[in-house]
């Protein structure tokens, strides 16, 4: 059995099989049943090479990390924990293999595979990638949704004033019992001096004192 599930084919077979299962898994919103396949054809692959001495502990614990990680990463934001998995696996698969230039062509089969189907999912299923839509912010503040950088106080243009402070050339005034931070054209203005709103900015109110 050993030599079975370390002979290159079924090697090749067993990896395919995973990045498959691990390419599903980026367009679900949870660990499903092709995570689980991936993940056990990779248990296979592990085991055939430990018991044939070919991987170590420190592979295994490798391996175990990459898995971790790349669990985390649905439960996680960003891809920080997925890519360091997918990483940490790919390594534990070439130190595991007996010889790296047939463990190279078994990943890369894989790899080539599992792109094809990633691209099938996109292109002919319609399916959106979940790992990147936690990436990217896709919601828009609109104003006709209520949302707003700043408010706009258009409604003071032409209204007079009080000074209830020095401008200098920032300060605050008082219209109808209302306190509103302001700044004036550049000039000095004493307190309890009449001003005008001239200019609204967004936040930036703009006054002119009434000669």
């Amino acid at each position: 059995m050993i030599e079975f599930i370390t002979n290159p084919i079924v090697v090749t077979v067993l990896l395919t099989i995973a990045g498959v299962g691990i390419v599903l898994e980026l367009f679900s919103t949870k660990f499903g049943i092709a995570g689980f396949i991936g993940v056990f054809a990779l248990i296979v692959f592990f085991y055939g090479h430990f018991q044939a001495g070919l991987a170590g502990y420190g592979t295994l614990t490798l391996f175990v990390v990459g898995i971790l990680l790349i669990f985390l990463e649905f439960f996680l934001p960003g891809a920080v924990a997925g890519t360091l998995g997918v990483a940490a696996l790919i390594l534990s698969l070439f130190i595991a293999g007996e010889d790296a230039m047939q463990i190279g062509v078994s990943i890369f089969i894989a790899i080539m595979i599992s792109i094809f189907v990633f691209f099938m999912m996109i292109k002919i299923f319609g399916r959106k990638l979940v790992l990147f839509n936690k990436m990217v912010l896709f919601d828009t503040a609109r104003k006709e949704d209520g949302y707003v950088s700043n408010i706009n106080r258009t409604d003071l243009l032409g209204k007079v004033g009080t000074a209830l402070t020095i401008l200098r050339p920032a300060g605050t005034i008082i219209i109808h019992n209302e306190r509103i931070d302001v700044v004036s054209e550049g000039d000095f203005i004493e307190q309890n001096t009449k001003v005008k709103v001239i200019k609204v900015e967004g936040a930036r109110i703009v006054v002119r004192e009434v000669k």
